[in-house]
């Protein structure tokens, strides 16, 4: 980099190409939102059939088309304006040093010598003479910089010192420019497409390394843009973002989709953005390491025959040693991407039966992985109802829980008299994987309260509309121990509660869970033995069920029978948790008080 090129270059060039690129980045993300929510949802809300089916297959592979040009351009956005950052701050240290040497009476050359005047005291009858310095490289090197500053001092003329050091700062500018170029360069060669039409797993995995190289070169630059609030609460995560220009959004969903996607408080179309980013890349490299994987073993198991002819199956050795080596990643890695095409399948059903469009806005692959999914914009409905799913939920098997939601989403919509609706399910803390060994510890619902109710507070934050969301939160199983302690450790901010198959709360009555006298609703399915699990089986009392009388809560009648049946379509029980979701309870079916029973016999 020379001193001619530095001062001729204009950042505001490469800041308009970045502008650019991020008109292309966003009219990229509108088409696929056109195609995913407008064209493909109307095809499956209107029409069946071969011929609509291969549509829908061609529009998702053009929707993946417009994901990936979305999220490359943003990058490439990013990429010019953290490049422009730093040639800008470079050119800056140039004109100033150059500034300060003209006003000192110095003349800068093309080549960044400094030539100065004659000046000081006499020395044999004459003014020490002027004369020409070139930068150095001082400033790294200690011994060149102790000779340098030798020299300053035992020069006769004050001006070579002062020479010295314009010149040095102009090397430095001039350096720092050379770096930038070459650490820029190769980003964003490496910001080009395939030459085919087709975005394959290779594609998004490259996305993430290329998304990790702006990154590391665009330190500075993120580094320079304001910063997320430490801890903050969801109002303050909502108050940072409003206050980012639109550049300076785009630089954080682009170079931290991870981090962005996890904030409460921002709007829910940035958080699903953000989060499809991750979306697609985790599962390209998933993908990638699973295809590269090992295969287990057909022989999987062999029988070893024992005395009075009885015979125990076991794994062979083969398999054994394979599992040994790749066992626990091949499950991961298989469990995980089950999940992630739940969720992808989720996507692919907006339109059908009038299903609203998705949000993804929480995701995570790590442990037993989270997920978090809206039926409908959260931001600007009327009613929000959130699920917490208990024992055994996890990313594996996302779909359930994504399911039941979709379901009370339904009838909700039904009920609410042309009202907006949005349920979301909450899989957002390690819930426990087995009922006996895990279930009775408290510690997984302690641990995920305080998510939940910075999560709860989030959608009150990101909310948009003329009045305030009526909230639901609905809890299953061990979900409505979590809830339970979001109240009691907490606040929760809700409207009203809805308990279906619970094994206790944490709390002692109804009055506790910190919303309005009556509005704590509960369901207990005929043949639901995870009531009784709690109140008997694990806790006595630490654990008080919301079905007891004495809690204070209503009790809603069902129509359905066992642990897992609170959302089928058709019976009461969603019947009634949508008519709570949508504000109707007054509406609500309640069971026979118990002297209503005792009357009867």
């Amino acid at each position: 980099m020379d001193l001619a090129t530095l001062k001729a270059f204009k950042p505001s060039e490469y800041q308009e190409a970045a502008d650019g690129y991020r008109a292309v980045s966003e009219m990229a993300g509108s088409a696929k939102d056109t195609v995913d929510n407008k064209v493909s949802a109307g095809i499956r809300n209107k029409l069946e059939g071969a011929a609509a089916n291969a549509a829908l297959a061609e529009l998702a592979e053009l929707s993946k088309d417009f994901h990936y040009t979305q999220t490359e351009c943003g990058l490439v956005s990013t990429a010019l304006n953290g490049f422009a950052s730093d040639m800008a701050a470079a050119k800056r240290k140039l004109e100033a040093a150059m500034e300060d040497a003209k006003a000192a009476g110095c003349t800068v050359g093309a080549d960044g010598s400094v030539s100065f005047p004659a000046g000081g005291k006499e020395v044999d009858g004459k003014v020490p003479e002027g004369d020409t310095v070139s930068p150095s490289t001082s400033a790294t090197d200690p011994t060149s910089a102790a000779i340098e500053r030798q020299a300053v001092n035992m020069h006769p003329n004050p001006n070579f010192g002062k020479a010295v050091g314009f010149a040095n700062r102009i090397g430095d500018a001039l350096q720092e420019a050379a770096e930038a170029d070459a650490k820029w360069a190769p980003k964003l060669r490496a910001l080009k497409a395939d030459d085919d039409l087709k975005v394959s797993d290779r594609d998004w995995a490259d996305v993430k390394s290329d998304q990790d190289g702006v990154s590391d070169a665009g330190k500075k630059y993120l580094d320079s843009l304001p910063q997320p609030p430490k801890d903050g609460s969801p109002r303050d995560n909502a108050s940072w973002w409003k206050d980012l220009s639109e550049e300076q959004r785009a630089a954080w969903v682009s170079l931290r989709p991870d981090s962005v996607g996890k904030l409460d408080g921002l709007p829910s179309a940035v958080r699903d953005e953000a989060n499809r980013i991750v979306l697609d890349e985790t599962r390209a490299r998933y993908q990638l390491e699973l295809d590269s994987m090992p295969k287990p073993p057909a022989n999987e198991w062999t029988y070893i025959h024992g005395g009075g002819g009885w015979a125990s199956k076991v794994h062979t050795d083969e398999w054994m040693d394979w599992y040994r080596k790749y066992g626990e990643r091949y499950d991961h890695l298989n469990q995980s991407l089950h999940g992630m095409q739940a969720i992808q399948g989720r996507f692919d059903r907006t339109g059908e039966r009038g299903l609203p469009e998705a949000y993804l806005l929480g995701f995570s692959t790590e442990g037993d992985g989270r997920a978090i999914i809206a039926n409908g914009n959260p931001d600007t409905a009327d009613h929000q109802a959130v699920y917490v799913p208990g024992t055994k939920a996890d990313l594996d098997g996302i779909e359930g829980d994504v399911n039941r939601m979709v379901n009370v989403w339904r009838r909700a919509d039904n009920e609410a008299d042309g009202k907006t609706v949005s349920t979301i399910t909450w899989l957002g803390y390690d819930a426990p994987d087995k009922v006996v060994n895990d279930a009775p510890f408290e510690h997984y619902a302690y641990d995920g309260a305080p998510a939940f109710n910075r999560f709860l507070d989030g959608l009150e934050a990101s909310h948009t509309g003329d009045t305030p969301a009526h909230r639901t939160v609905i809890g299953h199983s061990y979900g409505t121990t979590l809830i339970g302690a979001a109240a009691e450790t907490g606040t929760l901010n809700t409207d009203d509660v809805v308990f279906a198959g619970s094994p206790g709360v944490k709390v002692s009555n109804a009055e506790e869970m910190d919303v309005p006298k009556g509005h704590v609703w509960n369901e207990e399915a005929k043949g639901d033995v995870v009531p009784d699990f709690g109140r008997w089986g694990h806790g006595g009392d630490r654990f008080v069920i919301p079905s007891d009388q004495e809690f204070g809560a209503n009790q809603m009648t069902t129509g359905t029978a066992g642990h897992s049946g609170y959302w089928n379509e058709g019976s009461d029980s969603l019947k009634n948790q949508a008519l709570v979701v949508v504000g109707k309870g007054d509406n609500v079916k309640l069971e026979p008080p118990p002297d209503y029973w005792a009357h009867v016999k």
